[in-house]
C-alpha cells in the first residue's frame, strides 16, 4: 500500500516475523511461566539480545546496519530490562520507568535506529514492538506486577464491558469531536478485510501496550499511592490525554481532550474487570470506528 519495492520488503520480512513471533510470546502467560524458571540476570541479558537480533535482521540485508544506532539501541534495551534489577520498587523507581518509556516513545528514535533505503519502509515498528515487550516483560518479571489481566484473547465478559464502555463513550466522544472540530464524519470505504485487520492491529498492539502501561501500571500504581480510585482514574485518564498532545502538529490539544474523555471510559472498563483485556476492547473498537467514518 506504501510503494515500497517487493525486494525490499523480502529483506525486512525475516526480522518482522521474528519480532512479532517475539512480541506475541512475551504476552503469553506460558512463556512468562517458562521464563520464571532462568535468572533474572540471564533474562535480562535475553531480552537485550533479542533486541539485537531482531536489529541485526533488519539492518544486514538492507545494508542500513550502523555501529551508532546499534549502540543506542543496545542502551535503551539495557536500561528497560536492568531497570527494577538496579532500582528499589520505589513510587520515584515506577515513575521513572513510565517516564523512560514514554519519552523513548514520543522521541521517534526508533525511526532513526531502524531506518531503510526507502523512506515507507515501516522499520521503525520493529523497534516500537521490541519496546512494547521489553517493558511489558520488565514490569511483569522485574517489579512483579500483579492484578494486569495481560493477555490477547478478551473472555466473553471482557468483551461484553469493554464494548459498553465503549457505547458510553462514543456518543459524548463525538459531540466533543465535532464541537471542537478534530473530526468530521467521512465514510472511508475500507475494504473489510482491512478493517479486521485494523481492528487486530488496534487491540493487539496500540491498545495492548497503551492500557498496559496507563491502565495496568500507573492506574494502579496511582490507586495505591492515593488510596482513592476516582483521583486515580482522572489523574491516568488526563495524563493519558497529554501524551497526545504532539501528534501532529504540537500541541495537539483537540486530541489530547478527546483522548483524556476516552481514557476515562477504558480505565472504567479496566475497573470493572481488573484486566486490561477489556479496556483494550473498548481502545480497540474506538479506534477502528475513528479510521472507518471520520477523517
Amino acid at each position: 500500500m506504501r510503494n515500497v519495492p517487493t525486494h525490499l520488503l523480502l529483506a525486512a520480512l525475516p526480522a518482522f516475523l521474528v519480532e512479532i513471533t517475539l512480541y506475541f510470546l512475551t504476552m503469553s502467560g506460558r512463556t512468562r511461566a517458562w521464563m520464571d524458571r532462568f535468572s533474572s540476570g540471564h533474562v535480562a541479558a535475553g531480552l537485550v539480545s533479542s533486541a539485537i537480533v531482531t536489529y541485526l535482521l533488519y539492518s544486514l540485508p538492507l545494508l542500513s546496519f550502523r555501529w551508532e544506532s546499534l549502540a543506542l539501541l543496545v542502551l535503551f534495551a539495557s536500561l528497560v530490562s536492568a531497570w527494577y534489577l538496579i532500582l528499589p520498587r520505589r513510587w520515584y523507581a515506577d515513575v521513572g520507568f513510565l517516564v523512560l518509556i514514554a519519552a523513548v516513545v514520543l522521541s521517534k528514535v526508533f525511526a532513526r535506529i531502524y531506518f531503510g533505503p526507502h523512506e515507507d519502509l515501516p522499520g521503525s515498528t520493529l523497534g516500537q514492538l521490541m519496546w512494547i515487550r521489553l517493558g511489558v516483560a520488565a514490569a511483569l518479571r522485574f517489579r512483579g506486577m500483579e492484578g494486569v489481566g495481560l493477555g490477547l484473547l478478551p473472555t466473553r465478559r471482557e468483551w461484553a464491558v469493554g464494548a459498553l464502555q465503549y457505547l458510553c463513550f462514543i456518543p459524548i466522544g463525538l459531540v466533543l469531536s465535532f464541537t471542537l472540530k478534530f473530526k468530521a464524519f467521512r465514510w472511508n470505504n475500507l475494504p473489510w478485510w482491512l478493517i479486521i485487520l485494523t481492528f487486530l492491529a488496534m487491540l493487539w498492539v496500540v491498545g495492548l501496550s497503551e492500557e498496559f502501561f496507563f491502565r495496568g501500571l500507573l492506574l494502579q500504581w496511582l490507586r495505591a499511592w492515593t488510596g482513592r480510585v476516582t483521583l486515580a482514574l482522572a489523574v491516568t485518564s488526563l495524563l493519558f490525554g497529554a501524551v497526545h498532545l504532539p501528534f501532529g502538529a504540537f500541541p495537539n490539544w483537540r486530541f489530547a481532550l478527546i483522548a483524556a474523555l476516552a481514557g476515562w471510559f477504558y480505565g472504567r472498563a479496566y475497573l470493572k474487570t481488573g484486566s486490561i483485556r477489556a479496556a483494550m476492547v473498548a481502545h480497540a473498537l474506538t479506534n477502528i470506528t475513528w479510521k472507518a467514518f471520520f477523517a
